[in-house]
């Protein structure tokens, strides 16, 4: 057929095999050979016909590097509607995963079959799209209107067994070869007369819906949307599949595609996507650069994020020693854990066995001298330089030879750790995220005499706990909080310039982030940054930027916590309220300082915000910290919350465009302040370039 598609009839069974790794994506080659290939089927003495996937996976999903080009025939519809009015019998034979696309076209065949550890499902909303070859349409046909919607705008995969509950998926195959038992299913089809079962041919009875049904589901989506169009396009199709036929309601999906492929908020998605998968590779290293074994690690500290760390490696089945300074507070930081997986159990995510399973590879010491056989060691004890490289001058004296020594440190330099060894070469950063068992983002620090490999160990070891890494060199703050100082910054002085916490925390909001900056610094506690700049003595402090929180602080309004912050809290569903006493503090402060308040636009509000990260993210490329652009927006996706469908702030700044930026940054700086707002000259260079941080990515690639 191609050299991606054969066709060949094994014992009167055609059988259509793609092989076009390394997953099978419906690029224009895959298309045109099973196009080719069922077209032939109908004229030979086939009986009946199985499409099945060579290698690792069956279709996971559209060729996406198309996204965006003009079509390439034939499209993804035309091969469907091949499929569906073929005049023998198709089986799809799923293994691996079929997703998106190779959904869509497993649901044009007239049965599915599928091996126990194959997973289905339609994620094209994490790309800021929908389903556009039938998805919407067929899915509710077969497996209810508000199963097909979670499934849908939610995008994760459903394994086999659920599959099959949910009519997606007609045979769960037993046995390892795939090709054998879906020949003997489709045999079996031929033999007891079954049907060309067409999910076209079925009808939704608009009955069968509640009324408002789509409406209460839409407000539903919305609030949770954080800027993401998709979801409420989907509902849209679905309705669709309610009311009207089905040749009507593919019309209705495929302009609702049409406007998605080509929105802002899509065109972000698929750059987080890419810059997902960029992020995970090391500038100037070989991949075969050697790894090092990890079979055992050691966590220093079992606080919240020793715990958290902890129950990353447990989870996958490495084992884990917990090290405290006292048996107390060793059994304090493992019954955290075993809370932890408690709370997973009871809400139904884990089995009683798997939480004995994971909580048996974690144990206890309270002796440097049991570190002495682990591969791995990561310290999380306080964000205090002395404590940290006492820490590492015991590791160095008890660790084996090529042990990694990793710290978790937000701020510190991992150089300065690194000479309390004798061994920087194994000294390496491992910043994750809190809560450590649930956020996705590790940023790796290179110190100057990290080894290649452990870069390279740590970066693999990242992806097997389930976390997105990203490359940050040594500096303050790394990547993120580094950046986040001068959000923070504005934050604050925005208050003092006339805004109030609510119409601050809003403009964020609906810009998409998860919270408002001060709505942060509440849940996170004001005492941790009130604590974190009293042990700041390199820099000068000025009262403007955090007055506030700090009066706050003394005030003993340390945020959700205490029950009052920026906000009052209630102490029963902990909603935060404005507070008149905040407000009046704000002025107070204002005044003392001689500022003169003012009405604050919320425009001036989004730009004070966003535009330092930005800011600070161009001066870390100039000075290597990051590997580029895309690194920083994954950083700030995976680890603060900001909205998918921005892209992440560089990938937002090119959006909005570095010119403006740059005007917009240097009208700061002559109005306001001249210290806060001063243009990273990598932006001022390239706004003037008429360039964007894409631009700089491929020249610097």
């Amino acid at each position: 057929m191609s050299n991606v598609v054969s066709y060949e009839v094994v014992d009167k069974i055609g059988v259509i095999t793609v092989d076009s790794p390394p997953v099978n994506a419906l690029s224009q080659a895959v298309r045109e050979g099973i196009l080719n290939a069922v077209t032939t089927a109908q004229n030979d003495d086939s009986e009946a016909v199985v499409l099945l996937c060579a290698g690792r996976t069956f279709i996971a999903g559209a060729d996406i590097t198309e996204f965006g080009k003009p079509p390439l025939s034939p499209s993804l519809p035309e091969v469907i509607a091949a499929i569906e009015s073929s005049n023998k019998l198709v089986v799809a034979a799923i293994h691996g995963t079929a997703l998106g696309g190779g959904l869509e076209t497993a649901l044009a065949c007239h049965y599915r079959c599928a091996v126990p550890s194959a997973k289905v499902g339609l994620p094209e909303v994490k790309l800021g799209i929908l389903p556009g070859a039938g998805g919407t349409q067929r899915v509710p046909r077969i497996a209810g209107v508000k199963a097909a919607l979670d499934m849908i705008t939610a995008g994760n995969p459903v394994p086999a067994a659920a599959a099959s509950d949910m009519g997606l998926i007609d045979e769960v195959l037993s046995g390892d070869d795939l090709k054998s038992a879906a020949l003997t299913y489709a045999k079996d089809l031929v033999e007891s007369g079954a049907l060309l079962k067409r999910i076209r041919d079925i009808s939704i009875d608009p009955a069968s819906v509640e009324p408002g049904f789509f409406e209460q589901y839409r407000k539903k989506l919305a609030r949770r949307a954080r800027g993401q169009i998709a979801p409420d396009a989907i509902v849209t199709c679905v309705e669709a599949a309610v009311n009207k036929p089905i040749d009507e309601g593919l019309a209705v999906e495929r302009e609702e595609f049409t406007k998605l492929v080509s929105s802002p908020e899509s065109k972000a998605m698929r750059h987080a996507f890419f810059a997902e998968r960029e992020a995970a590779k090391i500038k100037g290293l070989p991949k075969d650069t050697p790894l090092r074994d990890i079979n055992e690690v050691a966590i220093i500290g079992g606080g919240t994020m020793g715990g958290g760390i902890a129950m990353c490696f447990a989870n996958v089945g490495i084992p884990v020693k917990l090290l405290e300074i006292s048996d107390e507070a060793l059994e304090r930081g493992l019954g955290i854990i075993r809370k932890n997986y408690s709370i997973t159990v009871k809400k139904g995510r884990m089995s009683e066995a798997d939480m004995a399973k994971r909580l048996e590879l974690i144990s206890g010491t309270t002796s440097y001298d049991d570190l002495s056989s682990v591969d791995l060691v990561i310290e999380a004890v306080f964000e205090n330089p002395d404590i940290k490289r006492e820490v590492f001058g015991k590791l160095d004296s008890v660790c084996k030879p090529g042990a990694i020594l990793a710290t978790n440190t937000s701020y510190q330099d991992v150089n300065l750790i690194a000479e309390a060894t004798k061994r920087p070469q194994d000294v390496v950063g491992m910043h994750f995220f809190s809560p450590a068992n649930v956020m996705k983002l590790l940023e790796v620090v290179r110190g100057d005499k990290t080894a290649d490999d452990v870069l390279a160990t740590v970066m693999k070891l990242g992806k097997k706990i389930g976390k997105v890494c990203a490359l940050s060199r040594v500096c303050y703050g790394f990547i993120g909080n580094r950046m986040l100082q001068g959000y923070g910054r504005q934050a604050h002085r925005l208050l003092l310039d006339g805004a109030t916490p609510a119409q601050v925390d809003a403009v964020a909001e609906k810009f998409g982030m998860a919270m408002g900056p001060l709505a942060v610094g509440d849940l996170a506690g004001l005492d941790v940054g009130y604590k974190a700049r009293q042990a700041r003595t390199d820099i000068k402090h000025d009262p403007r930027n955090h007055c506030v929180a700090t009066a706050l602080v003394e005030m003993d309004r340390l945020g959700q916590k205490s029950g009052a912050g920026y906000y009052k809290y209630d102490p029963e569903t902990r909603a935060r309220q404005s507070d008149p006493e905040v407000e009046a503090l704000i002025k107070q402060k204002a005044a003392e300082l001689g500022v003169e308040q003012r009405e604050i636009s919320d425009e001036e509000i989004l730009d004070r915000l966003f535009f330092p990260l930005i800011n600070e993210g161009a001066r870390i490329l100039e000075e290597g910290i990051a590997q580029r652009p895309g690194d920083i927006d994954i950083v700030y996706l995976y680890g603060y919350g900001f909205p998918v469908a921005k892209g992440g702030p560089m990938f937002y700044a090119d959006q909005v465009g570095l010119q403006r930026v740059y005007d917009r940054i240097c009208e700061f700086r002559d109005t306001l302040d001249a210290d806060s707002w001063q243009p990273a000259p990598l932006l001022e260079k390239l706004a003037k370039e008429g360039k964007t941080f894409a631009d700089w990515a491929q020249e610097n690639a």
